[in-house]
């Protein structure tokens, strides 16, 4: 898929989430849309790491609330404008993320999962204990001001507007990430995910490519933090804890890691189990649960596996690589 392509659908999905935004007039369901859009980039962020390092994180709700917590301190004790938190807090997840996987990136398999879950729920029980600072297990509100960017909060919290703005981030944030994975950093990351001890022989540096996807990943993951602080203007202990993650993992399960955009599109099919089969069916996540069994089984690279093989006509490969 080359470049121009990409920004050819890029222009499409814009144009499509502009349509959806206009043309929807129930605000109940252009809420539940933001919802999973906001999902979907979270998804997205732990797909990077899967799809680049090989990695199965059970700690990335730690990125997605910690970056909803650093822009609801920052404007809580208002020592910078709302557009400077945003930045301070998507920065610093990144910077964090980059030292944590300097060390954490170094231990394979199923150990780097349980080193991510126990950072994760650290910080979890950190949150949920500092009354003063966080609102402890009450949460806390997010006191935006009037404007943001030059723009009316009043205008921006409306939900076709709101929907525009999260569908807008998703599209933005994929084509980027699209860009940088056929750029020298995406080959050198997929040579190291492949065959790590063959990549050092040939002389790249392998724990440095390995941190970098790790505070991508971070990244993005916050990026969906930040939209969701936008969305609800509250955050509680719950988006770090370890089970948020868990569903992510769901979405990319579900969705297929292999291409960029099956995270988003795992996000958008667990939102309508959740929407759908909730309202008809008290035990949902058991559907859901046989559903995500089927989809392992007959088809490991999710729905975008599907589509390959279907539409595309490409063999199945589920390699993931790396350790």
């Amino acid at each position: 898929m080359n470049l121009k392509f990409s920004s050819l659908g890029a222009v499409l999905a814009l144009i499509l989430g502009a349509a959806v935004a206009f043309g929807v007039s129930s605000s109940t369901l252009l809420s539940l849309l933001t919802q999973s859009i906001i999902y979907a980039v979270f998804a997205l962020g732990v797909g990077v790491l899967l799809k680049q390092n090989g990695m199965v994180s059970f700690g990335h709700a730690l990125f997605f609330g910690g970056a909803s917590y650093l822009v609801g301190i920052l404007l809580q004790l208002q020592i910078v404008s709302a557009e400077l938190a945003i930045l301070v807090a998507l920065l610093g997840v990144t910077v964090a993320a980059f030292l944590i996987g300097l060390v954490i990136v170094r231990v394979p398999g199923v150990a780097f999962g349980m080193l991510t879950l126990a950072i994760g729920q650290m910080f979890f029980l950190t949150a949920s204990r500092a009354r003063g600072l966080t609102g402890g297990a009450d949460g806390m509100n997010i006191d935006w001001p009037s404007r943001l960017f030059g723009f009316p909060m009043s205008q921006m919290l409306k939900p076709a507007t709101m929907f525009l703005i999260c569908w807008t981030t998703l599209v933005v944030v994929m084509f980027l990430l699209a860009w940088l994975m056929r750029t020298r950093f995406g080959a050198i990351t997929e040579a190291v995910r492949d065959n790590e001890e063959r990549a050092r022989f040939i002389g790249i540096t392998t724990l440095l490519p390995r941190a970098a996807v790790y505070a991508l990943s971070a990244l993005v993951t916050s990026v969906a933090g930040v939209l969701s602080a936008l969305n609800t203007g509250f955050v509680s202990p719950e988006s770090l804890h370890w089970s948020l993650s868990g569903v992510a993992l769901m979405m990319v399960v579900v969705g297929g890691f292999k291409a960029l955009w099956g995270p988003a599109v795992g996000a958008v099919v667990y939102f309508m189990f959740k929407d759908i089969l909730g309202e008809h069916a008290t035990h949902w996540m058991t559907i859901f649960g046989m559903a995500l069994i089927t989809v392992i089984v007959f088809s490991p690279t999710g729905v975008a596996g599907l589509f390959d093989r279907w539409v595309l006509g490409k063999k199945p490969s589920v390699k993931v690589g790396g350790h």
